[in-house]
């Protein structure tokens, strides 16, 4: 329990000339929540593939569970729970359908899968959809099909690509509150996502991607607070307003952000920036003060905003 189920060492990936994990290390430990948090292209899918004993490293050294994904790979397989970043239920046969054929996969007796899929569809919320075809199911009801599917064998690590993209606000509340009590159980989850609210939701501790590479490390409160400020001001001006806008701003905060629809303000004391935004003069058409968030720290480290 104390040594880390996941241990990476300068791991590669490349696909001919191009890279696509460039060099990266980490460690995952037992009973954590462990993200991978970049944009699409940062590299979060391949590394997970490896650690899902689907896709060969290139260079480096990997272990998941003990083993060596590149020679112990069914075994591996075996301990190994994953929600794919695309659905692939079959989508012709029922709920219940799906969940006994995958417990087939892994040799389950077939009294244990009966058993477990009475489990699975309670931690779903699926019990009262047993026998609908999945090609019914909406796309928040497939998503937690696909994830209790991934739990009926048991697994010791449970790999989440992308879990709520594409789903509703609504529908990922739901799935981030079965995820978390996973979390409660003692499952180990290693989550890829580029929605920055999901990772703070979710994870215990996360690597910041970005062009391959791990660019940061830690938890999301330390993340923000190594990289960012406490508070942000943001601003929204006219859109006729030509005057030179980041210069009216110096000394008015830690750091000024200018996008194109908008300023953003990085400052220790909210109070006191806003005063002084008055004080010069100033005239917004409308201010908004709020804490600082993951999505400020990929700013400040990429320059540009995680949803690209």
């Amino acid at each position: 329990m104390t040594e880390p189920l996941v241990t990476a060492t300068s791991l590669t990936k490349r696909f001919g000339d191009f890279i696509a994990v460039d060099s990266v290390d980490f460690t995952v430990t037992h009973g954590e929540a462990f993200g991978f948090l970049g944009p699409n292209g940062a590299g979060k899918t391949s590394t997970m593939k490896m650690i899902g004993a689907v896709s060969p490293i290139s260079e480096g050294s990997l272990t998941v569970l003990g083993m060596n994904p590149m020679t112990d790979g069914p075994d591996l397989r075996a301990r190994l729970g994953v929600v794919p970043q695309e659905d692939n239920l079959d989508t012709e046969l029922t709920v219940a359908e799906n969940l006994t054929m995958y417990g087939r996969y892994f040799d389950l007796p077939r009294p244990i899968i009966r058993s477990r899929i009475e489990e699975l569809l309670d931690f779903a919320q699926l019990t009262d959809r047993k026998d609908d075809i999945v090609d019914d199911l909406s796309g928040g009801m497939k998503r937690r099909l696909t994830i209790a599917r991934a739990l009926i064998n048991e697994p010791d690590v449970l790999l989440l690509d992308e879990p709520t993209t594409g789903l509703d606000p609504q529908a990922r509340h739901v799935l981030w509150d079965r995820l978390y009590r996973l979390k409660q159980r003692g499952v180990t989850l290693i989550i890829t996502t580029h929605y920055m609210d999901e990772a703070e939701q979710l994870c215990d501790r996360l690597v910041v991607m970005d062009k391959a590479k791990i660019v940061a490390e830690g938890t999301p409160l330390d993340l923000i607070q190594a990289h960012s400020t406490r508070e942000v001001v943001e601003l929204r001006f006219a859109i006729d307003d030509d005057n030179d806008t980041e210069h009216e701003f110096d000394g008015v905060a830690k750091n000024v952000e200018v996008l194109p629809d908008r300023v953003l303000l990085y400052t220790d004391d909210a109070d006191d920036t806003v005063a002084e935004i008055h004080a010069r003069g100033l005239t917004p058409e409308t201010l908004l003060v709020r804490r600082s968030t993951l999505e400020d720290v990929f700013l400040r480290l990429t320059g540009r905003t995680l949803i690209d």
